[in-house]
């Protein structure tokens, strides 16, 4: 191995992680009840960081890879089964607050312990041979199935999330959670990696930490950038847990008829408010669309995924397609600009990506090709 390459990487590796970690601990955020379960999120990663950091270090200023190979191996896996459930709870618990328990903490540490102490038996007691393979080969398929856990686990409670939110809100909302299965995603990919590398000759080991640069410093931005969007999710993830036994209960005057006649008198509220173009009014909630129709959200959203087949936002993005292709045939003196403005988007650069991808051109093409086939 070069070990001047193997310790420059290791330093420009653990300056950041330092710097990162010890960033999520004491930075501040807005001093508002909501932001709270943030703040502990990025407090719990601010921990697994630090450990991160910590074992960096001792590989850093002790050289142990070299020295006390078996022990070296000990930390990096003890180090990386309680990062997957450190890494895993803080973004879990960004769109589950009450996922963190006592309960499970106190499982997942006592798991760390097992997990480290059957690690330490199998490296200091076991002699060298195939039962050392064997047994390493165990070690190493514990953690991967230990760490499918968090990850799949954070995977289902983001496709729970993108289905509130985009039955909540027309607008995009989702794409501010789109980081966390990246991220989750990168994470399997770079913990399988460094546990492989846990094992491989010394001279891939730069590799690994070099990857860890690029890895890190796309979990601070994210964690960032999402502070900002934050509070928006989360109202809308608290509405979601506050109201759902008030709206599975219809209105006294509509529990009274049958499920033919609300669908019908539905349909004919609905027809009416499209008609008078309720959906172009820009950040438009399901919330304010069943109270203007006198039902409640929960039903109205059940009516667009049986009747259209569609969540409320992409419903009300269709409408709001039409719309603005009815506008680019009237009016074509307008830009595209006031036309996704007049359309209800809140920005001309979604307009045009959902209008490319729902009409397979832009609206610039789609204008101008219209314009041919009328003349």
């Amino acid at each position: 191995m070069n070990q001047l390459l193997y310790g420059y990487s290791l330093c420009a590796a653990l300056a950041l992680m330092l710097f990162f970690g010890i960033y999520f601990l004491v930075a501040k955020t807005p001093d508002m009840p909501i932001f709270a379960n943030y703040l502990r999120s990025r407090r719990l990663m601010g921990v697994a960081l630090l450990v991160l950091s910590a074992n960096y270090m001792v590989h850093f200023l002790c050289g142990i890879r070299f020295s006390f190979p078996n022990a070296a191996i000990l930390m990096n896996l003890s180090t990386y089964y309680l990062c997957v459930w450190l890494f895993g709870s803080a973004l879990i618990s960004l769109l589950d607050r009450h996922y963190i328990t006592r309960r499970r903490f106190m499982q997942n540490m006592l798991g760390w312990l097992l997990y480290t102490a059957v690690a330490a038996i199998l490296l200091f007691v076991i002699p060298k041979g195939l039962p050392l393979v064997i047994g390493t080969l165990i070690m190493a398929c514990w953690f991967f199935i230990y760490s499918a856990g968090p990850a799949s686990t954070l995977i289902r409670t983001y496709r729970h999330a993108v289905r509130v939110v985009d039955n909540f809100h027309s607008d995009d909302i989702a794409a501010y959670l789109r980081w966390m299965p990246i991220f989750t995603y990168w994470a399997v990919i770079y913990g399988v990696g460094c546990g492989l590398l846990t094992f491989l000759p010394d001279r891939y080991v730069f590799v690994w930490v070099l990857s860890s640069i690029p890895f890190y410093i796309y979990l601070y931005c994210s964690y960032m950038n999402y502070l900002l969007f934050y509070e928006q999710v989360e109202k809308i993830l608290e509405t979601e847990m506050q109201q759902p036994e008030q709206e599975t209960e219809m209105q006294p005057t509509e529990e009274k008829k049958p499920a033919s006649k609300k669908h019908e008198m539905l349909n004919r509220k609905l027809n009416e408010w499209t008609a008078n173009t309720g959906y172009i009014r820009p950040g438009l909630t399901s919330e304010e669309v069943a109270k203007e129709l006198d039902t409640n959200r929960t039903y109205l959203g059940s009516y667009i995924k049986e009747t259209y087949n569609l969540s409320f936002r992409d419903w009300i993005t269709s409408l709001r397609i039409e719309y603005a292709k009815q506008l680019m045939t009237d009016r074509p003196e307008l830009t595209i600009a006031a036309i996704s403005e007049m359309s209800g988007f809140l920005s001309t650069s979604y307009f045009v990506k959902i209008f490319t991808a729902k009409e397979s051109c832009s609206p610039l093409k789609w204008r101008k090709n219209h314009a041919s086939r009328t003349w």
